[in-house]
């Protein structure tokens, strides 16, 4: 483990001659990608720094060995370098684990009302409400790239594309199944019915990243249409992609533009498609293990929010967040930060793969 921790920070040592090069500075890009790299690998830096200076108070006993007084303070000092040594150690293995390459992706967000009727659509909106919150505490910014409402108030589905530092890293385990246990308000027997609403998390994929031939898709263009299906545009704006290969469909219309709702379409598609690969590459791997928390299997039940209790429970942590309402207004922080360690834990177990 120390030997990769001082290969990483050889690593550092060349990117930072390579940022005193004066000629790097005509490559923006470089540069960005150069800094962000030191910037990644900083903290691990602090901490080998530290680890060495441990060592060299450990290795100052041997240096005064037949000299009582001396021998005697090195040792005390020596005492606490050790157990130092072993936290350090611990804390360099979270650095070690490889660093997810999509992490630092813009995220597309969709969220689908499940079964539950009206009561569905109504909690997938509170949900889309939710990660609104959330991403704005975030200082991210989101942009609604299709939306169909539900005639009795809520949303059928959203897809939006949410920009921001680190948004997949923090968002990626919100895919799968939110269920809602609530009395609804036109229930008059004020008994509890159960809705639930699915959440995908993918990351946005640049053109470079994923090609699409142009043979594998058929564009369809429509009319687009409003609640009730009554027409709101006069004009074929509306667009429709076809993946024939994986018969994956995505259909955009809220711009004017049929161009622009193709733009979005293709980015939608491109990003479903890519997860559709990295399922496929996991599987292979043996990796998308039952429960784990970052499988991101859209089918699992990954939370209950219930109304009566004031209490929201991840059933991958197998714990329970109180406030239910400050959660809905996307205080999510907690439950996020409590995924992200368990998944890291995950990794470690399994030697980071």
């Amino acid at each position: 483990m120390i030997e990769k921790a001082r290969a990483l920070a050889r690593e550092y040592e060349d990117l930072q001659k390579q940022m005193q090069d004066p000629d790097i500075y005509s490559d923006s890009k470089k540069i960005a990608k150069i800094g962000k790299r030191l910037s990644d690998l900083e903290p691990l830096i602090v901490l080998i720094n530290e680890y060495d200076k441990c060592k060299k108070v450990i290795d100052s006993v041997e240096e005064v060995k037949g000299d009582p007084e001396l021998e005697g303070l090195a040792e005390e000092e020596a005492v606490g370098a050790r157990s130092r040594i072993i936290e350090l150690e611990e804390e360099m293995k979270v650095y070690l684990i490889p660093k997810d390459p999509d992490d630092d992706k813009n995220v597309i967000l969709e969220v689908r009302a499940g079964t539950g009727g009206d009561e569905a659509a109504l909690f997938a909106g509170e949900l889309l409400r939710m990660y609104m919150r959330y991403t704005e505490e975030q200082g991210w910014k989101i942009e609604i790239m299709s939306k169909t409402d539900a005639e009795g108030g809520g949303i059928k589905e959203a897809i939006c594309k949410i920009k921001g530092s680190g948004a997949y890293g923090k968002l990626r385990f919100e895919s799968g199944v939110h269920r809602v246990q609530r009395v609804p308000v036109t229930e008059s027997k004020g008994r509890l019915h159960t809705s639930a609403a699915t959440v995908a998390i993918l990351p946005e994929v640049e053109e470079v990243d994923l090609e699409i031939k142009p043979e594998d898709i058929r564009v369809d263009v429509f009319r687009s249409s409003g609640p009730g299906g009554q027409s709101v545009n006069t004009t074929d704006s509306a667009v429709r992609i076809t993946h024939e290969p994986t018969g994956i469909t995505v259909s955009c219309q809220d711009e004017k533009s049929q161009l622009k709702n193709k733009v979005r379409a293709m980015s939608i598609l491109r990003s479903r498609l890519y997860a559709l690969e990295q399922e496929r590459l996991a599987k292979e791997r043996g990796d998308m293990r039952h429960g784990q928390v970052g499988s991101g299997d859209r089918s699992e039940k990954i939370r209950t929010y219930n109304y009566p209790q004031d209490r929201v429970t991840d059933h991958r942590l197998g714990q329970n967040f109180s406030n239910l309402p400050g959660i809905l207004e996307g205080d999510l922080g907690q439950i996020i930060e409590a995924l992200q360690v368990k998944h890291q834990e995950e990794l470690l177990a399994s030697g980071g793969e």
